[in-house]
């Protein structure tokens, strides 16, 4: 195919597709998914090899935001069944952080919801991060707590935070649509907040909210022109208690699309496979690895993923290997570039440019979430929380009869019975998945 050939140059040249080519990959029909996997894995090889780097969530605060995002399990009005906690102990964290350390994971992800910190709660992560990198020699630390004011990012970073994530999520022209507590402007603003301080910047997007292609190609030049080291790429799961529950838009091939058109626009950038993983890819997994990255390790904010082990033996069975604590993730012109070197859109981007100073960074993307977009959760109630399991306040979950309603008037193919509530690792008294 013409236009997989004039993508793979063009990728392994790092030169940006035209939005016209980025159409076409999203355009493609189920029968030429294989030869578009194909195509962007020979990108994602040229780059990052057959390394799979691991990230781990540690969810420091969970629920009660003030945000109205429509997506997230979390924001003001939810009725998901979800574990409500306020800020865990720095030691509480270190030790949530040690599991998926020793499970593989090379990044900790620190989370919490909210609008923002203030500058209390960054004294608070400050001290969290801290305990964890005490503790743990080399450990990466990425930091998602939604909107930053002046002077937090660079504390963050005077702490040993590595990155900051904050994602973009769709396109400007629909943000106002999703979100109407705060602005698209006020996300790019953190994004550059974090370059400005010196750390390694995330961001990425939500797909299956319902947007069009051009949303999804827009918002991903979008994320180009910002240049973050990582962009996470999640997948909504459609949470019963928000506006997008019934919004079951994605199948695996879909997905596997998507993750194409954002590896041939971001080349050499680190993709991560976030949120909805399991719930959308499903037994097509394993493919996504030709086009990503880098992957999170057990369960996400508010809800479980597959198996910690499970996650490792794909990446085997896949003929991939696990990225080594000792290994930089980024390609080494990145890592020899500096933030604010962005090519201008549509030219090739020389060697020695993009935001790389940070390439033992990569992203703290939140599976499933980033900062306020938490995303991830699972359908309420689907799992019922274990005698004694969790420590923090839960609301009551959907009745039987409101979860069969849910089911029957979702869009065929929906597949609410892989989602999970999380009731175990961070907030609760149960072992983490890791």
């Amino acid at each position: 195919m013409d236009l997989l050939n004039t993508l793979v140059d063009k990728g392994l040249r790092r030169e940006l597709p035209t939005r016209e080519e980025a159409l076409a990959v999203l355009a493609t029909s189920d029968d030429d998914v294989l030869d578009v996997v194909a195509a962007a894995g020979k990108v994602r090889r040229r780059w990052f090899g057959r390394r799979v780097k691991l990230n781990y969530l540690v969810n420091l605060k969970s629920g009660l935001c003030p945000e109205d995002c429509s997506y997230c399990s979390q924001r003001l009005g939810s009725q998901a069944g979800i574990l409500k906690y306020s800020w865990l102990k720095p030691d509480e964290a270190s030790r949530a952080a040690a599991a998926g350390l020793a499970g593989g994971a090379k990044r900790v992800c620190l989370v919490a919801s909210g609008r923002g910190p203030t500058d209390r709660d960054v004294e608070r992560v400050s001290d969290t991060i801290k305990a964890i990198k005490d503790q743990n020699e080399g450990v990466e630390v990425c930091a998602c707590l939604g909107l930053l004011s002046d002077g937090q990012a660079e504390r963050l970073r005077e702490a040993g935070a590595d990155a900051y994530n904050h994602n973009l999520n769709t396109s400007e022209g629909t943000y106002g649509d999703i979100t109407t507590t705060h602005t698209y402007a006020d996300r790019v603003d953190t994004v550059q907040k974090a370059h400005a301080a010196g750390l390694s910047a995330c961001s990425g997007l939500i797909a299956g909210m319902g947007e069009s292609d051009e949303d999804l190609v827009d918002v991903v030049y979008a994320l180009r022109a910002l240049d973050p080291d990582s962009v996470p790429v999640n997948f909504l799961i459609p949470f019963e208690g928000t506006p997008l529950a019934k919004e079951w838009n994605l199948t695996p091939q879909r997905c596997l699309r998507i993750l194409a058109m954002v590896r041939f626009v971001c080349p050499d950038v680190e993709v991560r496979i976030a949120g909805g993983r399991e719930v959308h890819l499903r037994t097509l997994q394993p493919l996504a690895l030709h086009l990503a990255n880098s992957i999170f390790l057990g369960d996400y904010l508010t809800s479980e993923g597959q198996a910690g082990k499970a996650d490792l033996d794909m990446i085997t069975d896949a003929g991939f290997e696990v990225e080594n604590a000792g290994e930089v993730t980024l390609p080494e012109h990145r890592a020899a570039g500096g933030c604010g070197s962005h090519a201008p859109a549509g030219d090739a981007v020389s060697e020695g440019t993009g935001c790389g100073a940070h390439a033992e960074a990569g992203c703290g993307s939140h599976a499933g979430g980033g900062c306020g977009s938490h995303e991830d959760a699972g359908v309420c109630g689907s799992v019922p929380a274990p005698a004694g399991a969790a420590r923090a306040e839960t609301q009551g979950t959907e009745s039987a009869d409101a979860e069969t309603a849910g089911a029957e008037t979702a869009s065929a193919g929906a597949r609410t019975d892989l989602v999970a509530v999380r009731r175990r690792g961070a907030g609760t008294d149960l072992a983490p998945n890791a």
